[in-house]
């Protein structure tokens, strides 16, 4: 075994889990199981992960419309802050 240093934020955060664990799986879990538990869960869907980071169909045409509004909403700022 070796020892790692985590801030204390980190370290409540990680019994709040562990202890969430043991209530879910009814016995005694310690730091490494409840690590172990959390590295498992990111690498279980990692197909999910991919579709999710995937660009939208769309995607660009929304981004040109958010710029173009953009624009227009500048254009009306000006003119009312203008003398």
């Amino acid at each position: 075994m070796s020892t790692i240093s985590i801030k204390e934020d980190v370290k409540e955060e990680l019994l709040k889990f562990a202890s969430e664990l043991q209530i879910r799986l009814r016995r005694r879990v310690d730091y490494n199981e409840a690590i172990h538990h959390l590295l498992m869960r990111r690498r279980r869907h990692p197909a999910l992960l991919k579709e999710a980071c995937a660009p939208m169909s769309g995607a660009e045409d929304a981004r040109r419309a958010l710029v173009e509004e953009r624009r227009r909403d500048e254009g009306r700022a000006e003119r009312r802050l203008r003398p």
